[in-house]
């Protein structure tokens, strides 16, 4: 079997990333309003469409990332069947999507260590700063402890972007 990879990107490159690693299904993270339009090769069952603004804390007006979230995250994350890459973005392509992206392979390979991910996540990515938010639900939902929190925080802030340059995460170390 090849390798299974989860590719990251920003929503401006969303269409050319589907396109060029042959994905199948797609998880877009996006605030309320966004305009997007599904890559014509994913069919409406392969794309989680998940509403969320990027914050941390409540705000009158925005939508927090939340337990809903992340358990419809977690349960399409458990429907791939890993044969075909898995395209997750969001806006910037730097914190709702390399969250989404470190907790589907927690999920999927639990035998992987919080703090070798974090560190594989930030050597792919130097502008990826995770969603501390969906981090903190996630970790609470696969019974880590707080070590994919802590994790997190140890890689820190992400280097300043404007847009994350897409890459891909191994399911496997």
């Amino acid at each position: 079997m090849s390798e299974s990879l989860i590719h990251v990107c920003p929503l401006s490159k969303l269409e050319d990333t589907v396109s060029r690693v042959g994905a199948e299904r797609v998880v877009s993270l996006l605030t309320a309003g966004t305009l997007m339009t599904r890559p014509v090769s994913i069919t409406t069952e392969n794309h989680l469409y998940l509403e969320m603004n990027d914050i941390v804390e409540a705000q009158t007006g925005m939508t927090l990332p939340g337990e809903s979230h992340v358990r419809n995250l977690l349960d399409f994350a458990h429907g791939w069947d890993c044969a075909r890459p898995l395209v997750v973005h969001c806006y910037a392509g730097i914190s709702r999507s390399t969250a989404a992206a470190y907790i589907i392979t927690a999920a999927l390979r639990p035998e992987r260590h919080e703090k070798e991910l974090a560190a594989t996540l930030r050597w792919l990515s130097p502008s990826a700063t995770p969603n501390p938010r969906l981090i903190a639900v996630a970790d609470v939902l696969l019974g880590r402890e707080g070590r994919m929190i802590e994790a997190i925080k140890g890689i820190g802030r992400g280097a300043d972007a404007f847009e994350g340059t897409p890459f891909e995460l191994p399911l496997d170390a």
